[in-house]
């Protein structure tokens, strides 16, 4: 028992010992770094440098080895803060995806928002190339990821630097910000009015690291004995108040008139009131930490921006309006530049010695952020995704081309852009198939596309423009008295009046020219049939009846184009004599060959004749008319639309109302319009001159024909014949138009309505524009959408254009009369009575062929119309101008 008493009594013995020693060993080291302090710290700062040099070179190496990745949001994208949490959470994995030995300020992903001309705002993303498949997966339904290359940056003459941190409370959030409308419009309104012409562009990138685990708890400590001490303070603070208002009322005279009058006995105590300190409140561990509280969801952040420019100023002014535009997220936290002012002068990251920090932190993607840039991922849940459907985004000039006479360009508006300019903004030839114009009388729709016909035909393309009141002939007319243009003028005028005015003509079962005779029976049946409403359940007989009247025509004028007797082809008009005349039907069916004869001999006697008048009624509507009658009652005509396609004439037709003679006639125009586009199959693709057909007040259209409309729309783009229509209510349009027009529209626009009439075109734009907001527009302006490019651009608010205010130096008012003589020189036109009485004896000049003996050598006789002409010679325009 001794030697064990004798080790434990010198336990403490030893232990005194051992502190002893350190504490001399502790005295010996001081004394040793006095001595030698200039030693120390060379080892020590030799030391710190190594460190952070290999810091450096570890860094450099991994920010090296990046990938980039590009988001293209569809315009329909639209995101949740649920979605927006999953990217978050992907991008934090992905920042820290880099090789083991990555320093920590070298593991960032980068957000880059960039704007330089090319598109409004473009996202991308980059980080380590070990996360290229994290990255190129999104939550995003509908976006789509792809690889991009690095921003190359070009020199500007001028540039600005900013870095934005964190200031306000350590543990205080910054503001919500709603997803609807999109956080980013703010942003996106800042470089809305940049201008790469002048050298401008904008870049704000958002680097995000994972938070240190040991830094967040030392601030932690930080905050929570920061908020204990305040409660100290403030418990205290109470105390003195306490204090204070008991000797207040101590001194007051209620106080003392109760000590008076009131004895002690009853008053209770000694007299003097008791005082308990109030004990400091208990800290709220969570309301104290805020968005420190947890580990989950929380990132350092670093937001650099950059603005340049060739022109000076521009980039200042841009910078600043980006650091308003950051204003939406200030709350008791805000985002805000670094730096400060002396007078005029800035100190910050565009000053030496901080530019060169700036510099490489903006190459590399490296992370310095103040002490206190942390934030918590819903915090930047704006800037966590790219722009969605409730951005409004800018045109960019590269966007849509300006408008410039002679280019393969089609003008459609005046677009103001943000900055104030206004610009006529247009599409390219061969992404402007078809258009539908909607909107009400008198506001716009005939106007643009009268400026669009007049700038074809300056850039010399085809063009042919129906329109049912006449009146846009004079108003184009001084815009097209150019002497080029005179040369391709054809003029249809079906208004005249006086018997002395010059009219053209057209014979619809005409065989000159080598056309199929098929294709002429098929375009003039249908015609007849679709405005007439003639079917083959309805109208079996009168189908049959006329199908077989036409051919037999057909087959005549034939014999008479072979023979050289185009002058006496039948028309349209020989159709009653044909069913009614036994003379003149045996001479026609003389002329067939045996399968057509056998029809008219067997077939045609057992049909009675209570049956011709559904088929004889309608011819002689039109032969009632002196118009009409004069037009479609010679046997030849200059009116041939595929010789218009093939020329790049300009072919302007005017029907003289909207009757029902009115409406059958145009229903043939339209149908031998497709008819000439399908018949452009014999040309090959390289060689078919784009045609435009122009056709207003498509409600009257429609009627005559619906089947026309409907498959010039769905089969003519091949052929490179485009359509304009324009109409005033697109539900009174046949279902089959209708759909045909929204389905393959280039360009969709309405101007101001009634809402169910505009609903139509506003349903096509996913409620990016209400009916309401179209209803209120002001005369003449517009909402538009076009293709460009492949790619659909707004729709727009323009404003339309106006002849006066874009051609208004080519207008030659003087030659107006020169090119009307012009036009009615090419196409041959002659006085409408002199039309009339070739028309009235035209029969027989029809039976006089038939009755010749030896038809293959026929000479013809008589004035007759020209047929398609060729250039005008310029005689008609010489004589005017």
């Amino acid at each position: 028992m001794e030697p064990r008493t004798e080790t434990l009594a010198s336990a403490p013995q030893l232990l005194w010992n051992a502190l002893v020693d350190l504490a001399s060993l502790a005295w010996t080291t001081a004394n040793w770094l006095h001595d030698n302090a200039w030693w120390a710290g060379l080892v020590a700062a030799a030391a710190w440098w190594g460190w952070a040099r290999l810091q450096n070179v570890l860094a450099a190496r991994a920010l090296s080895r990046r990938t980039c990745v590009e988001l293209l949001p569809s315009r329909q994208f639209e995101t949740t803060g649920e979605e927006i949490l999953r990217f978050g959470a992907q991008l934090i994995r992905a920042a820290a995806a880099g090789p083991w030995w990555t320093p920590r300020t070298a593991r960032t992903v980068r957000i880059r928002l960039r704007a330089d001309g090319s598109k409004p705002l473009s996202y991308r993303i980059e980080g380590p190339a070990s996360a290229r498949h994290l990255l190129l997966q999104t939550p995003y339904a509908r976006v789509r990821a792809e690889r991009a290359r690095p921003v190359a940056a070009k020199r500007r003459t001028h540039t600005v630097r900013a870095v934005f941190a964190l200031h306000g409370a350590p543990a205080a959030r910054l503001r919500e910000v709603p997803l609807e409308p999109d956080p980013l419009q703010p942003l996106i309104d800042a470089v809305a009015d940049l201008r790469a012409d002048l050298g401008d562009v904008a870049e704000v990138c958002l680097d995000l690291s994972p938070a240190a685990t040991w830094r967040v708890r030392a601030r932690r400590w930080q905050v929570l004995d920061a908020a204990r001490q305040a409660a100290r303070r403030q418990s205290r603070r109470e105390a003195r108040w306490m204090t204070q208002d008991a000797a207040s009322m101590e001194d007051a005279l209620s106080w003392q008139l109760t000590k008076l009058t009131v004895p002690q006995q009853q008053r209770g105590g000694d007299g003097r009131r008791l005082l308990m300190t109030p004990r400091p409140p208990r800290v709220d561990r969570d309301k104290a930490l805020g968005k420190l509280a947890e580990d989950t969801g929380l990132v350092r952040v670093q937001l650099l921006v950059r603005c340049a420019s060739d022109t000076v100023g521009r980039a200042e002014r841009r910078l600043r309006h980006i650091e308003a535009a950051l204003d939406v997220y200030a709350a008791r936290t805000r985002l805000s530049s670094t730096g400060f002012s002396l007078g005029p002068l800035r100190i910050g990251p565009d000053r030496w010695p901080w530019r060169s920090r700036f510099d490489a932190r903006w190459a590399s993607g490296l992370i310095r952020p103040a002490r206190d840039s942390w934030a918590r991922i819903e915090e930047v849940a704006g800037l966590l995704k790219p722009p969605t459907r409730h951005a409004r985004l800018p045109l960019l000039a590269g966007d849509v081309p300006t408008f410039a006479l002679g280019r393969n360009l089609v003008p459609q508006g005046f677009y103001r852009g943000p900055d104030g300019r206004e610009r006529l903004v247009a599409t390219r030839e061969d992404d402007t198939l078809f258009e539908v114009q909607v909107g009400k009388a008198g506001w716009g729709k005939t106007m643009r596309a009268m400026c669009q016909a007049v700038a074809g035909a300056h850039a010399g393309r085809g063009l042919a423009f129906v329109d049912p009141h006449g009146d846009s002939w004079a108003d184009v007319a001084p815009y097209l008295a150019h002497r080029d243009i005179a040369r391709r003028t054809s003029l249809f005028d079906l208004t005249v009046t006086s018997p002395r005015d010059r009219l053209a003509c057209w014979n619809p079962l005409s065989m000159t020219g080598a056309r199929a005779p098929h294709e002429v029976v098929a375009a003039t049946v249908d015609a007849f049939a679709t405005s007439l409403g003639w079917g083959d359940v309805n109208t079996p007989r009168a189908i049959t009846i006329f199908t077989k009247a036409v051919e037999a025509l057909v087959a005549v004028n034939a014999q008479a184009a072979a023979a050289e007797a185009a002058d006496c082809q039948a028309t349209v008009f020989q159709i009653r004599p044909l069913l009614t005349d036994p003379i003149f039907r045996a001479l026609v069916v003389d002329r067939l060959d045996k399968d057509a004869a056998r029809w008219w001999t067997t077939s045609f006697a057992e049909i009675p004749k209570d049956a011709l008048p559904t088929v004889l009624n309608p011819l002689d509507r039109l032969a009632a008319s002196p118009v009409v009658k004069a037009f479609l009652g010679s046997p030849t005509g200059s009116y041939d639309i595929r010789h218009a396609m093939d020329h790049s004439a300009v072919v302007w037709i005017c029907p003289a109302g909207t009757g029902p003679t009115d409406r059958l006639v145009v229903s043939l125009l339209v149908r031998d319009m497709l008819r000439a586009g399908l018949s452009r199959r014999d040309t090959p693709a390289r060689d078919r001159a784009p045609f435009r057909l122009y056709l207003d007040e498509l409600i009257t259209l429609d009627g005559a024909a619906s089947t026309s409309l409907a498959e010039i729309t769905e089969q003519l783009r091949k052929f490179r014949v485009r359509m304009h229509g324009m109409t005033q209510l697109m539900h009174r349009l046949s279902p089959d138009v209708r759909t045909a027009l929204l389905q393959n529209a280039s360009c969709l626009s309405t101007t101001a309505g009634s809402v169910d009439a505009i609903r139509h075109i506003t349903d096509q734009w996913g409620g990016q524009v209400t009916p309401e907001d179209a209803a209120e527009l002001d005369r003449y302006h517009h909402w538009a959408s076009f293709t460009v490019a492949g790619k659909r651009v707004g729709p727009l608010l323009i404003r339309g254009p106006e002849l006066n205010e874009v051609f208004g130096s080519l207008a030659r008012s003087d030659r107006v009369r020169a090119l009307t003589a012009a036009a009615h020189t090419n196409t041959g036109a002659q006085p409408l009575e002199s039309l009339i009485a070739v028309a009235s004896a035209h029969e027989n000049s029809v039976r006089a062929f038939l009755t010749r003996p030896d038809p293959d050598h026929g000479t013809g006789g008589g004035q007759q119309p020209a047929g398609p002409s060729a250039p005008s010679d310029d005689t008609a325009w010489k004589q005017y101008a």
